[in-house]
């Protein structure tokens, strides 16, 4: 009997290790990251500040890397076009709020209607006309980057008005002045607010920890009602506690900095509905269907083309979310904005898990991947590293990844033919 409970362990260790490697890479080089900037007198990886400041400049790739992997599950499709597309909404958000004076909410609603229609655009040409995907968003990189140049006449709009800027650039829970009148001394109220932020911080990330782990435990009994393979009891629960951890650690951070950024909840959303989306509706499962073995979907039923459409038309509305974020990063809106995007969201990709080949990825891996991806530039930037090495990492990076997919893919195929 202990031999099987420690061979029943064992197992779960590994399949712990195994479906979250990632995360556990991740942890390590963040630790790594904190000792050399440490020994190097630097600061802290781990300050609170920090830690808000890689989740701030870094929503925007993780935002972008949930539309790019729905292209990529179709069949290690990508979309170049994403960085154009940010310019280009991020433009036209300019000009609708601060040139022509629209309401917040018509210009936002506009800016997500064009993304999404350039989104289709692009669909239409790769789903019905099948040209191949690389093409129609290599020539919607340009073109679109050209029409925001034109649009913006080359020189930046800016600033926006702070009611903008509430929506994506500030943090929960919101403090008044008019709390301030109460204390009547500024550093009782520094002391009140402090502690008024961090309660509520930690309260909601309690909650949200609550609330993954119900879905989680839901839709596992979905799948396994639905004869869906799962992982086993124990290296579920171990996978929950793990994230469980992590998010409270986060939350932790937060709470001891500015509080929960708004921007940190809009990703919150993202995340929750595109990974139900791809894990427990039928159209989601047509994604991994298709990069599986497109023409076995085809014959089973799927519409492929109407899949395909879908992808590419949801990547656009994607990026004109990423848009709106970035401009109110920015605070402008900048002919030469959303430069090298698509790479970031690409790689997140890849380096979270996606295949090259399509069929295998899951949100949650591309959201690790573009933390991973903000992790090393910000680590290697408080570092002083250079920026031409930076790039060099990260390719380096990026390629292990696809390296470690292809051969995993290999062995497998050699185990099945043996």
């Amino acid at each position: 009997m202990s031999e099987k409970k420690a061979s029943n362990v064992s197992n779960t260790l590994k399949a712990v290790l195994k479906s979250n490697t990632m995360l556990f890479i991740l942890v390590g080089v963040m630790i790594l990251f904190e000792i050399l900037i440490r020994i190097t007198g630097h600061g802290s990886l781990f300050a609170p500040a920090n830690v808000t400041n890689i989740i701030r400049q870094n929503a925007y790739v993780a935002i972008l890397a949930t539309g790019m992997l729905l292209c990529i599950l179709t069949g290690g499709n990508i979309d170049l076009s994403v960085g154009s597309v940010v310019a280009l909404v991020g433009a036209l958000a300019g000009v609708f709020i601060v040139n022509w004076g629209w309401p917040i909410w018509l210009a936002v609603i506009a800016c997500l209607i064009l993304g999404t229609a350039i989104g289709a655009f692009h669909g239409f040409f790769i789903a019905y006309i099948h040209i191949p995907p690389f093409i129609t968003t290599l020539a919607g990189m340009l073109l679109w980057r050209g029409v925001a140049t034109i649009v913006l006449d080359g020189r930046p709009i800016a600033p926006f008005p702070q009611k903008y800027l509430n929506l994506f650039e500030s943090y929960l829970p919101v403090s008044t002045d008019a709390t301030y009148e109460k204390f009547g001394d500024i550093e009782l109220f520094d002391e009140w607010v402090d502690k008024y932020t961090l309660m509520i911080t930690l309260i909601v990330t309690l909650i949200a920890i609550l609330a993954y782990v119900i879905l989680e435990i839901v839709s596992r009994r979905n799948k396994i009602k639905k004869n869906y393979t799962v992982q086993s009891r124990g290296s579920f629960i171990a996978k929950l506690v793990v994230l469980s951890i992590v998010i409270f650690i986060i939350g932790q951070f937060l709470a001891r900095d500015r509080g929960l950024p708004v921007v940190l909840i809009l990703l919150g959303v993202i995340i929750a509905v595109y990974s139900y989306f791809t894990q427990n509706t039928v159209p989601g499962r047509y994604l991994y269907a298709i990069g599986g073995n497109e023409k076995a979907a085809r014959l089973s039923g799927v519409n492929t083309k109407n899949v395909m459409f879908f992808a590419y038309t949801n990547m656009g509305f994607i990026a004109a979310v990423a848009a709106l974020v970035t401009i109110a990063r920015m605070n402008s809106a900048q002919p030469t904005a959303g430069q090298n995007y698509e790479m970031d969201a690409i790689a997140s990709c890849f380096i979270g898990g996606a295949s090259a080949y399509g069929g295998t990825g899951t949100v949650g891996g591309a959201v690790v991947g573009a933390i991973f991806m903000g992790v090393l530039n910000n680590g290697m930037s408080i570092l002083g590293v250079d920026m031409n090495w930076q790039r060099a990492v990260k390719g380096m990076v990026l390629l292990a990844a696809v390296i470690f997919d292809v051969v995993s893919k290999q062995k497998k195929a050699t185990k099945k033919k043996a």
